[in-house]
């Protein structure tokens, strides 16, 4: 049984779980030995923890948070200095169909999730929140902690490591 924050979680964005778009994100490789889904998925929950530790709009954040690198093709393909630059507005744009449109929280959340390398700033709770989650699940899955600290995260427990070849 799903304790009441892990059911909360899961209340604002099961909607968005099977999405095609979401699913997509299964096969596309993050950070080394990370899907893209499972980044996602440990972002919106530490976005979710955050904001409501800061009385913001939990539910946009945790939504952001598992949308904010839904740019849906191999990073791989461009040179990495100019993937931190050009996947947010992609992530934006592909973000729009699943949602149905994006509030403006939700929007400010994906576009401003690589500053301050980006020019674009949080403007809300809810976009620092998914910036501050962001810096941190990928700290840890570039130090190799993705096993311990995202298995941590309720339901992604044996999804968050990908073998890739």
């Amino acid at each position: 049984m799903l304790s009441k924050d892990r059911a909360d979680f899961y209340a604002c964005i099961d909607d968005l779980l099977n999405t095609p778009q979401v699913e997509q994100m299964k096969t596309i490789r993050h950070h080394p030995g990370v899907s893209c889904y499972a980044h996602c998925l440990g972002v919106s929950y530490g976005a979710y923890r955050l904001a409501r530790r800061w009385r913001g709009d939990y539910r946009t954040a945790a939504r952001a948070g598992l949308l904010h690198d839904l740019y849906l093709y191999d990073p791989r393909s461009l040179r990495s200095c100019r993937q931190c630059f050009v996947h947010p507005a992609a992530a934006a744009r592909n973000a729009e169909a699943p949602c149905g449109g994006l509030t403006p929280k939700e929007r400010n959340s994906i576009l401003a999730h690589m500053w301050p390398l980006s020019r674009r700033a949080p403007r809300c709770r809810e976009a620092a929140a998914v910036c501050v989650a962001d810096k941190l699940c990928s700290m840890a899955e570039l130090l190799q902690l993705a096993g311990h600290l995202l298995g941590k995260v309720p339901g992604l427990l044996g999804q968050n490591v990908v073998k890739w070849g």
